[in-house]
């Protein structure tokens, strides 16, 4: 389960935006609440909740951007659009917003059922909700309503990412950093943060104890490269920088790398491919996780980095341009959150702005490919990533999961 609040605004935009939704059928008024005299009428309009928000808002002159607007998200359609209405109530409630007038839109244009909540920052006494560490909080609440305990989802964690083969301490970080922690090794033990604090640890030997048992499967790796081989003909295996719009109308700034061969391999076979590079550079290696198998092979193990992101011969005529010439990246919204694109100019944070608690939320029992998101991660390819990664990792004093 994912939630995220949504960059503040000056305006109700998000009133028109999930009215329009609704309006094009794409969208569903599951709860209007705390609006008054409004509610007992019938047949209004979006302006007439916008009205009764700015009219709230007012009075406190003080609070430039009064919108409140935030998206609670399912892992497909693991939730109906009456339980993620129930569970937006109680997130509310524990997030303070329990009183203030809201509405409840569920969207179904996307494959993850997703809710969406507009509301106002000022309360009926003209003073503002409380949003000291909002994002973090956002987690906890969520957690507490879906009765998660968090320690013990830690330890869930933990054991799923030690079910996996990996050869370096690097690849056994990626597991748990793809899942929202931070990890700090300090006196042999690796320390797991997550909605800024810490929530557990592990002795390292133990990590060490995992890689010790790796051995590189030759018959599985020939299967890997197999259907590598298969589906470049098809499939074009040219990265491309996926970007996020800033608000704005500012450059976008790469996140990541994809390619039409990395989504493939990832949804039909469960091979999830994380290029590693800096930002504006073409990636100089990738990790390849095999979900199937539960292993993590660094990417020259399957073949070199030039060898995969080069179109077959079939493709040649079809090649891109290299990726830091490229001038048409992909554009997509952050994998946590399911925002359309007209909505970005209103809902992306801005850039360097700290996210910790966006990364992963609620963890539903996961089913087999599917544990690990899609992230990109600057880990070395055919050189000592436990060197490179270690002496990066201690300059900048954190675990990083972004390219640098």
């Amino acid at each position: 389960m994912i939630v995220k609040i949504l960059l503040p605004s000056a305006t109700f935009k998000g009133v028109s935006y999930n009215t329009n939704k609704i309006e094009k059928d794409k969208g569903e008024l599951m709860k209007v609440e705390n609006f008054g005299a409004l509610q007992a009428l019938e047949h209004l309009k979006p302006k007439d909740y916008i009205n009764y928000l700015e009219a709230r808002s007012k009075t406190s002159a003080r609070i430039k951007y009064p919108q409140f607007h935030a998206v609670i998200s399912c892992k497909g359609k693991s939730h109906s659009k009456e339980q993620l209405t129930e569970i937006a109530t109680g997130w509310l409630k524990g997030m303070g917003y329990g009183e203030q007038p809201y509405l409840l839109v569920f969207h179904k244009d996307t494959d993850n059922n997703h809710i969406h909540i507009v509301s106002t920052h000022v309360d009926e006494n003209g003073k503002k909700i409380n949003d000291s560490y909002e994002k973090i909080r956002a987690y906890q609440v969520l957690n507490q309503v879906m009765g998660l305990d968090q320690k013990e989802q830690v330890t869930k964690d933990l054991d799923k990412a030690l079910s996996y083969h990996f050869s370096t301490r690097p690849q056994f970080m990626m597991l748990l950093e793809s899942q929202g922690y931070t990890l700090k090794l300090n006196g042999g033990r690796y320390a797991l943060f997550k909605y800024g604090k810490q929530q557990g640890d592990i002795d390292a030997a133990k990590v060490d104890a995992r890689i010790s048992l790796y051995q590189q499967n030759i018959n599985r790796l020939a299967q890997l490269r197999a259907i590598t081989e298969k589906y470049k003909a098809s499939h074009n295996p040219a990265v491309i920088p996926v970007t996020v719009p800033l608000p704005g109308g500012k450059a976008a700034k790469p996140t990541g790398y994809t390619s039409e061969l990395a989504e493939l391999l990832a949804s039909k076979f469960g091979m999830q491919v994380l290029f590693h590079g800096k930002a504006g550079m073409p990636p100089y290696g990738y990790t390849l996780i095999d979900h199937a198998q539960k292993t993590v092979y660094k990417g020259g193990e399957l073949m070199p980095i030039t060898e995969f992101i080069r179109p077959s011969d079939s493709r040649q005529t079809e090649r891109e341009q290299p990726v830091a010439e490229s001038p048409e990246p992909i554009a997509a919204p952050s994998p946590a959150v399911y925002v359309e694109a007209d909505e970005q100019e209103e809902t992306v944070f801005p850039a360097g702005q700290d996210q910790p608690a966006e990364v992963s939320g609620y963890a539903e029992e996961p089913v087999s490919a599917s544990w690990l998101p899609e992230i990109n991660l600057d880990i070395a390819d055919d050189i000592d990533d436990e060197a490179i990664l270690g002496r990066n990792r201690q300059r900048k004093r954190k675990a990083r999961t972004n390219t640098r």
